[in-house]
């Protein structure tokens, strides 16, 4: 994936026993979107009422079986 330098990702990747690790990339350092993205990252790490409200949502979209 190739960003403009506007742009930036916030990527995750879980492993096989559920460690989810972060990570944000952006061709421009100091830019808008990745402060929000790296300010997203800090938040999904921190914040234990977001993780348990995401955790709901995972759960209501398939059926109850989120981890």
């Amino acid at each position: 994936m190739e960003l403009s330098k506007n742009q930036a990702a916030l990527i995750l990747s879980a492993s096989e026993d559920g460690k989810i690790t972060m990570d944000v990339e952006s061709p421009d350092m100091n830019g808008l979107a990745r402060a929000i993205c790296h300010a997203l990252a800090k938040k999904l790490m921190h914040d234990e009422q977001f993780q348990a409200e995401l955790m709901e949502m995972l759960g209501d979209e398939t059926g109850g079986q989120a981890n």
